[in-house]
């Protein structure tokens, strides 16, 4: 799941967005002082994206930004009332990677947060006791690594850049450079019965991937 960090000094519109993106599956961490954003992005916290506000006590929300960019280089959506040219030429200056003026509805800043982490490709993706790291296609279940073929690993990544959506067993073998043509749609399901013996999931009571009679699968975390 991934994590954002919101810098927000409205408590209204702040809880208003930390309830929408938390029913949208983000874990959401809010506050209004940047000194608590700045503790937040240099402690154990791995934020995937951060909501800022420009007016806020204690500095404004460009010199913050300024020193965010000195820490992290996480995608930053600036979230203000200062909608001219001239500002959101200062927050792009100053490394925002978006900039949203209010008033807004909470779902088009999901559509933001979702194209932006979409183009993120994060190296580290984490279920529950599944950690999977993109670049060494290392997979870790309870700590354990867990050896995975080459197509085994990727029908896995497939499965999960496409959660919660049915995937039939087409998309899933025609996503899959690694498999052959002559590759017959029942090897899918062998597959994916491997995969679920390596990490230890259950068929009948399924954590990650379920089966959707009729179609295929889905990864349903």
């Amino acid at each position: 799941m991934h994590k954002l960090l919101l810098i927000e000094d409205d408590l209204e519109m702040q809880s208003l967005i930390v309830a929408y993106l938390t029913q949208s599956k983000y874990n959401v961490i809010a506050t209004h002082l940047p000194s608590k954003a700045l503790e937040i992005l240099q402690g154990k916290d791995n934020i995937d994206l951060i909501i800022l506000d420009l007016t806020l006590p204690e500095m404004d929300g460009f010199k913050l930004c300024k020193k965010i960019r000195k820490i992290t280089q996480v995608p930053i959506i600036i979230s203000s009332a200062r909608g001219d040219v001239y500002n959101k030429v200062e927050g792009f200056d100053k490394g925002a990677d978006d900039y949203l003026a209010k008033p807004y509805e909470p779902v088009e800043l999901l559509v933001r947060v979702n194209a932006l982490l979409r183009r993120l490709k994060p190296k580290n993706i984490e279920f529950d006791n599944m950690s999977i790291n993109i670049e060494t296609r290392n997979v870790v279940v309870d700590g354990m690594n867990i050896d995975l073929t080459p197509t085994e690993f990727d029908i896995l990544l497939f499965l999960i850049e496409n959660r919660q959506k049915p995937m039939s067993r087409e998309q899933i073998a025609n996503s899959i450079t690694a498999m052959s043509e002559d590759t017959t749609l029942r090897s899918i399901d062998t597959h994916i019965r491997n995969i679920r013996s390596k990490i230890n999931d259950n068929a009948k009571e399924p954590k990650f991937i379920q089966s959707v009679w009729g179609i295929g699968y889905k990864f349903c975390i």
